[in-house]
């Protein structure tokens, strides 16, 4: 590790392999937490290059619990997370929206490191039990269109470094990471992501892929469609700028979108949104990232009309009625 720091330190850029064979040694046990602390310090002085994430993702993926849902399309809605801004539980959110709407969701997740509730939290405070039984997962996939992968469990690679990112507390190249490595490694994926940098690297290592990507840029710096201001929205065959007045939305404040200081809070948040006893603003921003994950499943639909879909979805209830589906 000392030669890679002191290259790092050089400015100088780590290979695929390089960088492949570094996060393999760390689920090994062989740096100490001084120097892995070291390692992720680089990563929050300078971007990482696609070269270093290919290899990340590549060592990640080679060490996960894989997990297969065969001839099921699936999709994937999740945010890098890391952008400070203390959001109320979106992608979570409109994960059920969409599997209210008929739409199977491999929802991959995890606890919170620089935000105060993850999709985790929230979802075990709520009574979600995590496994990564291959028969459980695909019953809960059946009976509520949705099953959640909680990262620890198939990643068990990241378990010496976790302790470390929560004592670090801010985001680091692992919040990049996370929606790059589903074990499920589903068909269709809605990633929010909180810069526009990422946002071009995300969209290159997806163009290696055969995946059906959607990937979502506040220009405010929120990393989902927060109706704040406009975002960006960049697809396999479309870039685009989108205004909330061009969706028939009002503009909001951040205030709209606080997500809580605990998880309790967060919990209550959910809940009321879920029951139908949630702000227009709460309810119009779900709906938007659920509808734009329609459109990525669907790019044949117009945007408008993705959006109606998810409405409805989460109006009519049938997103509480699939998320008391994946309770039981």
């Amino acid at each position: 590790m000392k030669i890679i720091l002191e290259k790092l330190f050089e400015h100088k850029r780590l290979t695929k392999q390089e960088a492949k064979r570094i996060l393999i040694n760390m689920a090994q046990n062989q740096y100490n937490e001084a120097q892995i602390a070291a390692f992720i310090t680089v990563y929050l002085m300078r971007s990482v290059s696609v070269e270093e994430m290919q290899g990340f993702r590549a060592a990640l993926l080679e060490l996960c619990i894989p997990i297969h849902f065969d001839n099921q399309d699936t999709i994937d809605v999740c945010g890098t997370g890391g952008d400070g801004k203390n959001t109320f539980n979106i992608s979570t959110l409109s994960a059920f929206v969409l599997a209210g709407a008929g739409y199977k969701v491999t929802k991959h997740g995890n606890s919170s490191v620089s935000s105060a509730c993850g999709s985790s939290d929230v979802l075990q405070f709520l009574g979600a039990k995590f496994t990564n039984d291959q028969t459980i997962l695909e019953r809960k996939l059946e009976k509520a269109n949705i099953c959640y992968l909680h990262a620890p469990l198939f990643h068990p690679a990241l378990k010496t470094v976790g302790p470390i990112r929560k004592q670090l507390g801010i985001k680091t190249f692992f919040n990049m990471l996370g929606p790059l490595v589903n074990p499920a490694q589903p068909k269709y994926q809605m990633t929010g992501v909180f810069n526009l940098e990422l946002a071009r690297l995300y969209q290159y290592i997806f163009q290696e892929t055969h995946k059906k990507y959607a990937i979502v840029y506040a220009l405010d710096g929120y990393d989902e469609i927060s109706l704040t201001g406009d975002f960006k929205l960049k697809m396999n065959e479309k870039e685009q700028i989108i205004a909330p007045e061009t969706l028939g939305k009002a503009l909001l404040q951040p205030i709209d979108l606080f997500g809580g200081d605990t998880v309790e809070e967060a919990a209550d948040i959910f809940v009321r949104i879920l029951t139908g006893i949630g702000t227009k603003a709460q309810n119009d921003t779900v709906a938007v990232n659920a509808g734009v994950a329609i459109h990525c499943i669907h790019p044949e639909k117009s945007l408008q009309d993705c959006i109606a879909e998810a409405e409805e979805s989460l109006i009519s209830k049938k997103a509480l009625q699939q998320f008391k589906q994946f309770l039981n």
